[in-house]
């Protein structure tokens, strides 16, 4: 497959981008006092990457559309979020930033995954994006393809227009699937890039042309519970390797559901590890699915991340976030303060008859495997299609003969019924995937505790 040299990209794009500029981007003002940025359920971002250039903070996202109750990741195109002043909360929003085929013309449309921007050492802007690759024969269709502008808001020019960068079967051949891409610019101009997921990380560097492979690609495996979502940063002399962590159980610093995610980090001295694990700095939000980005602006440092709080949000309905963290330079390398969430004061309770979310719940099946939630019996929540972490089910590798739950409260309570939903996508009693019981026994266990 021919390459690119990155010298030949100059008349391409100044050839395209006459015509490219043509068309101005949309914007609207958006004013976001808390978090999530894009609340009103209106437009859904995801899986953000800051830039900084200048005094500007840029948070590229995806956008998600799946409509209420359907569980997939429906991700048309990209957007972008802009401020001079985080703290202000006033932002540009350009909601129809990018879609994948409209720059990758060997990519299909929609699965616009997590992309990042950089500035290469060029001082032009690169656009680093997984994409399903059109009639592609790899058992995983997924590849990266990287872009060029002269602007972080484009016009954006395929800096490969022959195909994607990474895939299963080029450069050379690998069996991970190859979205979430993260890249260095190091102090000394030398480019590295990391993508995978699925518990599989690589890492390499690139020659300056930024999409040809230097050397060999390396295997991460000492990241504990890496899942996705790599975010690679440098501070002080230090490398930092952020991601999204599934390492779950009971007694996990990170999740109690393998289905959500913290994020861990690891560090490093020299760009391609080895990394060693050194804890959590954000704890699981509150959708299943868990992406951040790390950027260095005006003298703070922040993370950007996703989560479900937005109007009729859900998993599949995320909205970005924005908080500042901290350091603890005590101790050798410096450590990330565990990050803490804010969003917009809760509203006032609603006046309501369930009992349960006052109780403390005991299981017959504790510990509770961890694809489940023992708080799904009481959380006060009904999902039309709860994904496995949002339910509770009685099954663990060793049944009692028969199973229970126990409702505690602090005092003796007077109640007139209980009601149970059951997640019925197999016929009563089959036996076959999750099905609800053919019937419940009778009674209801009251205790103090």
């Amino acid at each position: 497959m021919k390459r690119l040299a990155a010298l030949s990209l100059l008349p391409l794009l100044a050839a395209c981008a006459p015509t490219l500029a043509q068309t101005a981007l949309e914007t609207r003002q958006v004013t976001a006092p808390y978090n999530p940025i894009l609340a009103d359920g209106v437009d859904y971002t995801t899986d953000p990457a800051p830039l900084v250039v200048g005094d500007k903070l840029y948070i590229l996202t995806g956008r998600d559309v799946a409509e209420p109750g359907v569980n997939d990741f429906i991700m048309p195109e990209w957007q972008m979020l802009e401020t001079s002043d985080p703290k202000s909360g006033q932002w540009t929003h350009y909601p129809y930033f990018l879609k994948p085929n409209d720059v990758f013309k060997w990519a299909t449309p929609g699965r616009a995954y997590g992309a990042q921007i950089v500035q290469g050492p060029d001082k032009r802007f690169y656009l680093y994006a997984p994409v399903m690759q059109q009639g592609s024969a790899n058992k995983d269709g997924f590849a990266i393809g990287v872009a060029v502008s002269d602007s972080p808001t484009g016009p954006w020019v395929d800096a490969h227009p022959s195909g994607p960068v990474i895939s299963q079967s080029y450069p050379v051949a690998n069996d991970i699937q190859n979205i979430d891409p993260t890249i260095l610019i190091d102090d000394d101009q030398r480019v590295y890039l990391y993508w995978g997921t699925f518990g599989r990380l690589k890492g390499v560097e690139l020659e300056k042309d930024m999409v040809t492979f230097k050397g060999k690609p390396v295997d991460v495996n000492t990241l504990t519970g890496f899942f996705e979502a790599p975010w690679i940063f440098k501070r002080k002399g230090t490398y930092y390797m952020a991601y999204a962590g599934n390492k779950a159980g009971p007694d996990s610093e990170c999740t109690e559901a393998v289905y959500y995610a913290c994020i861990a980090y690891g560090s490093a001295k020299s760009p391609l590890g080895p990394w060693t694990y050194r804890g959590v700095m954000l704890d699981p939000v509150s959708s299943t699915t868990s992406h951040s980005g790390i950027a260095h602006y005006k003298g703070e440092w922040y993370i950007a991340y996703h989560t479900a709080d937005g109007k009729n949000g859900g998993h599949f309905r995320r909205a970005v976030a924005l908080d500042k963290f901290t350091w603890d330079d005590t101790v050798s390398p410096p450590a990330i303060e565990k990050v803490v969430q804010t969003k917009a004061p809760p509203p006032a309770p609603t006046p309501t008859r369930n009992l349960a979310p006052a109780a403390r719940i005991v299981a017959s099946n504790s510990p509770v495997p961890v694809q489940y939630w023992i708080r799904a019996l009481n959380d006060g929540k009904v999902r039309e299609a709860p994904l496995p972490p949002d339910t509770w089910g009685t099954w663990s590798p060793n049944n009692p003969k028969q199973q229970w739950v126990v409702y505690q409260w602090e005092q003796p309570l007077k109640f007139n019924g209980s009601r149970l939903y059951f997640w019925g996508d197999q016929p009563a009693g089959s036996g076959i995937g999750v099905a609800p019981p053919n019937g419940l026994a009778s009674g209801i266990l009251v205790g103090c505790r």
